[in-house]
């Protein structure tokens, strides 16, 4: 990479998540579905057999339904996922040079805009030399953390120099982080009233990942744990749960809107749900578990429902994500 410009930060961290489409209407979400969907670490099938299942079914009927649902969670901003991450970026950089530590933080998406190649792109034309890539996923994945690697490699493949880079692989277990969950449950319980029962809700995987080695099963249970012991939470009020199944193939049980119904039918009128995976509200949270989640609990027969939100832009989130991107950042010249 080029010399920095004058007054310039020669170090960057490029804050990750997972993408969104740029409208909700069919057209983008075809577009962002596409190429979501054709990553071989999201759908581990080979290309041969999935592709032609996936341009000519699952594109012609998934675009319209998505964006109807992206529709209801759609904000004068835009995209939710893409306005908390541009917030929690800005955030961040400012956090980190009130402590002295001079970076660039930019927001990146796997899938969509903006896009990691051309953030790092946009990065080297500022003269940037170092870069930190910290994936916004608590629990390692090997589809989401392990593709945004993929993504800085692609881009890599194509240039002549590279620059001194580190990834963050996960920080599922931080005290800051744990910390700051905790407190947000605390926060919703002092506006709302304790709740006899805490659901956490991870993104669901295949099954088939997790006998091959991915951790992350074993990372999204550490976690509810951790979070179970910093509220002083019996077993008997916390349940692990994984939502947003797709196909046909055995998924990471239990599921999260059976457990809701289940929790209803079995004499539990009030549930709080919160998604611990998630660093920032996007489709998943605000339409799968705030809309649907709670239609399914209320039809089965509960009577409250609460949805805590994801730590967004929360002071102590940040000043997890710092710490994380400090220790990260340990040696490299500021």
């Amino acid at each position: 990479m080029t010399e920095p410009r004058s007054n310039t930060p020669g170090t960057a961290i490029l804050l990750c998540n997972l993408g969104t489409p740029d409208a909700p209407d069919a057209p983008a979400l075809r577009r962002y579905l596409g190429e979501f969907l054709s990553d071989p670490r999201v759908v581990e099938l080979p290309a041969w057999l999935w592709q032609p299942i996936l341009r000519g079914v699952i594109l012609n009927v998934r675009p319209a339904k998505s964006a109807a649902k992206y529709a209801t969670v759609w904000t004068p901003e835009g995209s939710p996922l893409l306005v908390w991450t541009q917030r929690q970026a800005a955030l961040l950089q400012g956090w980190l040079g009130e402590r002295g530590v001079p970076v660039l933080v930019r927001p990146a998406m796997r899938y969509g805009q903006p896009a990691i190649g051309a953030q790092l792109d946009a990065l080297r034309a500022e003269g940037v030399q170092r870069v930190l890539l910290l994936p916004a996923y608590p629990q390692y994945c090997g589809a989401t953390t392990a593709s945004t690697f993929d993504a800085f490699a692609a881009w890599g493949r194509a240039q002549r120099v590279l620059p001194d880079s580190r990834f963050v692989a996960g920080y599922h277990d931080d005290p800051g982080y744990i910390h700051a969950l905790a407190e947000s449950v605390r926060r919703h319980w002092q506006r709302e009233g304790r709740s006899p029962m805490l659901v956490t809700s991870f993104h669901g995987m295949p099954e088939r990942t997790r006998t091959l080695g991915d951790p992350y099963h074993d990372q999204c249970q550490a976690t509810a744990r951790l979070l179970a012991q910093a509220l002083e939470l019996p077993p008997e009020q916390l349940r692990v749960t994984f939502q947003s199944r797709f196909g046909k193939a055995k998924w990471l049980e239990p599921a999260t809107e059976p457990t809701l119904e289940a929790l209803a039918r079995d004499g539990h009128t009030r549930v709080d749900v919160i998604c611990p995976g998630f660093s920032a509200d996007c489709l998943e949270t605000l339409e799968e578990i705030a809309q649907e989640g709670r239609d399914a609990f209320l039809a089965a027969g509960g009577q409250q429902f609460h949805y805590i939100p994801c730590l967004n832009d929360e002071p102590l989130h940040i000043a997890a994500l710092g710490r994380i991107a400090q220790d990260a950042l340990a040696g490299w010249p500021l």
